[in-house]
C-alpha cells in the first residue's frame, strides 16, 4: 500500500472538492455553475456551498499538517493538535465572549467570537511556553507536553465553571460551538483561515528534512547540525498559531490531526516533505467529505462535523490500539 504514491490522494481530494458543492439536502444541477443567474440555487451554490467546501478543505489541511508536525516533534505517532491545550484556550476565549454578551467584529472578516477564541488560543500558547521554560534554559519535549496537559485541564475547568454559571441560551451556544462546525456565509471566513494553512504548510515543507532527522532522535539531529532548540520553538509557535486560528473560525474539530498523517504514511510513504503535501490534500478532502455527510445524514437538520470526525476518529484510534501500533 505504501507504493501507491500521492496520486490517489490528490485524485480523492479534487473529486471531493468538485462534487461536494452540488450535494446536500437539495442537490444542485451542475449547469448552475455556468448559468450566472440570480436564481436561488445559484446563490446557495456561490454564497453557501462553495465557501463552505473551501473552508472545510483549508481547515482539514491545516489540522492534518499540524498533526504531522506534532507527531515528528514529540516522536509520538499518537500526538495530535489537541494535546497541548491550545484548543482549550480557544474554547475559553469563546465561552468568555458568549458569557460577557459583547458584540464586535474585525471589519466584517472575523466575528468577535472568532477573535476572542483566537486571543484565548494565543494566551494559552504563551502560558504553555512560559510554564515549560520554568527553571529551564531550553524548552524540552517533556516540559512542553506536561505544560500543555496542565493548561488544557486548567482552561477546561474554567470553561466548565463559566458554562455552569451561565443561562440556558448561553450554555447552549457554548456547547454548540464546542462541537465544531463550518456554517458560514460568504468568503470572508475562507480568507481569514488562509494564513493558517499557508503558515503551517510552509513550515512543514521547509522543515521536512529536519523533521526526518528529529524523528530519528534528538542526538542524531544535533549530530547532523540541526538546531533542535530553535526548531522546536519555531514548530511550537507556528503550529499553535495555526491551530488557534482554525479553531477560532470553525470550533474544535478533533482527530483530523491524528488520523490523516497515519493514513498518508500508509498510502504515500516518503519523508516529511512528501507527507506534508499528502497530508494537506487528504486532510482537506477528508474534512470536506465529513462535512458533506454531516449536512445530509440528519437533513433538514445538520450534524456538527466535529461530532462526526470524533466518531470516526475514535474507531480509528481503537483500531490502532487493537493492532498494537504506536
Amino acid at each position: 500500500m505504501k507504493n501507491l504514491g500521492m496520486m490517489p490522494i490528490i485524485i480523492f481530494s479534487v473529486a471531493v472538492i468538485s462534487l461536494s458543492p452540488f450535494l446536500g439536502m437539495m442537490n444542485i444541477p451542475f449547469c448552475e455553475i455556468f448559468g450566472g443567474s440570480e436564481s436561488a440555487l445559484s446563490k446557495v451554490l456561490f454564497e453557501l456551498r462553495i465557501p463552505r467546501v473551501l473552508l472545510a478543505w483549508l481547515t482539514g489541511s491545516t489540522l492534518a499538517l499540524c498533526g504531522l508536525i506534532f507527531q515528528a516533534l514529540f516522536r509520538n505517532s499518537l500526538a495530535s493538535p489537541d494535546m497541548l491545550g491550545v484548543s482549550a484556550g480557544a474554547a475559553f476565549g469563546a465561552v468568555l465572549y458568549i458569557k460577557l454578551g459583547v458584540v464586535f467584529s474585525l471589519f466584517g472578516v472575523m466575528s468577535g467570537l472568532s477573535l476572542s477564541a483566537f486571543a484565548g488560543a494565543m494566551a494559552a500558547t504563551l502560558a504553555i511556553y512560559a510554564a515549560g521554560r520554568i527553571k529551564r534554559e531550553t524548552l524540552s519535549e517533556s516540559s512542553l507536553l506536561l505544560a500543555g496537559v496542565a493548561m488544557s485541564f486548567l482552561f477546561g475547568s474554567l470553561n466548565m465553571i463559566i458554562q455552569y454559571s451561565s443561562g440556558y441560551v448561553d450554555t447552549f451556544r457554548m456547547m454548540r460551538w464546542s462541537m465544531g462546525g463550518i456554517q458560514i456565509v460568504g468568503f470572508y471566513p475562507v480568507i481569514a483561515s488562509l494564513p493558517a494553512f499557508v503558515l503551517v504548510f510552509v513550515v512543514a515543507f521547509t522543515a521536512g528534512p529536519e523533521l526526518d532527522l528529529l524523528i530519528c532522535g534528538e542526538d542524531i539531529a544535533l549530530g547532523r547540525g540541526v538546531s533542535v532548540a530553535r526548531l522546536r520553538k519555531i514548530l511550537f509557535f507556528s503550529v499553535s498559531a495555526a491551530i488557534g486560528l482554525s479553531v477560532a473560525i470553525c470550533g474544535p474539530i478533533g482527530f483530523i490531526g491524528l488520523m490523516v498523517p497515519h493514513i498518508c504514511r500508509k498510502i504515500s510513504g516518503g519523508g516529511h516533505r512528501r507527507l506534508a503535501v499528502a497530508s494537506a490534500f487528504f486532510g482537506g478532502g477528508f474534512l470536506v467529505l465529513c462535512d458533506t455527510a454531516a449536512r445530509i445524514i440528519l437533513a433538514p437538520a445538520e450534524l456538527p462535523v466535529g461530532v462526526l470526525t470524533s466518531c470516526i476518529g475514535s474507531v480509528f484510534f481503537l483500531s490502532l490500539l487493537i493492532k498494537g501500533k504506536r
